[in-house]
């Protein structure tokens, strides 16, 4: 009879965990829709940047959705049944609810295990694609087409372009380019210019038959130079160094590390499958309902338990990072406190059965 309660306890924990995880991703699809066409909008990302982005933002908030997932589940599932009484006919019959901890903790290791090749090896390395992606995508915006009758900026607002028209064969007329180098102003005027990609990462703008003007705004030694021909290299944006970001970094980089942000991030990976097993070691004791409570009484609180537990662990992370906590304690103290909470919880239902 027990295992056959636990294997049906089990398999509705399951078919729960599935539809509140499909409803958690497709929410978090949607949000991460809007935020990535606003960026995309913002910054001119190409449309093919934008599905991308959207699927290795899902890759990285997996781990965030899980969990909170099978914890959602586990107090679902459990509130149905003391709802329902059927948890107080087993309780009659001597089965009690703390014997459901083994087959939901068994469930709970496999989602761990999936949750730690999350956290130690995809989402860093979705987190790095989408860095790489996004500057890609940046530069491709900022150094695309050069279109007439509109001012671009580059190299951080340093340097501006206007082309009032451009004819049939891309040669671009009417053109005006600023520039801020060393404390002084460079503002060129030429009748036709070409654009082109050259070598080392950077953009080359040879304008024809003009004029320029060099000097400090305010100041009269203005030098006034015209020119048949003059290249005016403009250099792409410098990609960040995405290793160098312990967000990004490989856990096998991470491990044995002394830097205190390698060290806070290895531990965050570590909580994410961590936090799964204490969230359902919680879960079994804090589904318990009162008579004539509703179904969904414990959800509100498990929801504000899963924050609290979350957003401890995030300022752990932070303190550590800081150097405000040792590596000792790091971020094991929160985990400490939510089993204690599991622990208090479980003995009060074995004191008041």
């Amino acid at each position: 009879m027990k295992w056959t309660i636990q294997r049906c306890v089990l398999r509705e924990v399951m078919q729960t965990w599935v539809a509140v995880t499909g409803v958690l991703v497709a929410i978090l699809l949607s949000n991460q829709l809007s935020r990535v066409l606003g960026q995309a909008a913002e910054n001119q990302y190409g449309r093919h940047v934008v599905l991308d982005l959207i699927a290795l933002g899902a890759v990285m908030n997996l781990s965030v959705i899980v969990p909170v997932g099978l914890l959602l589940s586990v107090v679902l599932t459990l509130g149905r049944m003391y709802h329902d009484s059927e948890m107080a006919v087993l309780q009659a019959c001597g089965f009690s609810p703390n014997r459901l901890l083994a087959p939901l903790l068994a469930f709970a290791i496999v989602i761990a295990i999936g949750l730690g090749w999350l956290a130690f090896f995809q989402v860093p390395r979705a987190d790095q694609q989408a860095q790489l992606l996004r500057q890609s995508a940046l530069k491709e915006a900022q150094f695309g087409q050069l279109d007439a009758g509109r001012f671009r900026s580059f190299s951080g607002g340093d340097a501006v372009f206007y082309a009032e028209r451009v004819d049939a064969k891309g040669v671009l007329h009417n053109v005006f380019v600023q520039r801020e180098a060393e404390g002084r102003t460079e503002v060129a005027l030429a009748a036709t210019a070409t654009y082109s990609k050259g070598f080392a990462g950077t953009h080359l703008v040879t304008l024809f038959n003009g004029r320029r003007y060099e000097g400090v705004p305010g100041r009269r030694d203005f030098r006034i130079i015209e020119f048949r021909e003059h290249g005016i290299p403009i250099p792409a944006p410098t990609a960040s160094k995405a290793l160098d970001d312990p967000d990004t970094k490989p856990t096998l980089k991470l491990l044995g590390s002394q830097r205190p942000a390698d060290i806070a991030q290895l531990q965050s990976r570590i909580s994410t499958p961590l936090m799964a097993l204490v969230l359902t070691f919680i879960a079994v004791p804090l589904s318990r309902l009162r008579p004539r409570q509703g179904r969904y009484a414990r959800l509100g609180l498990a929801i504000l338990v899963y924050f609290v537990y979350a957003n401890l662990l995030s300022a752990a992370k932070a303190w550590l990072e800081k150097g405000t906590l040792t590596p000792q304690l790091g971020v094991w103290w929160i985990h400490l406190l939510a089993i204690g909470l599991g622990l208090f919880l479980l003995i009060r239902q074995a004191r008041n059965p």
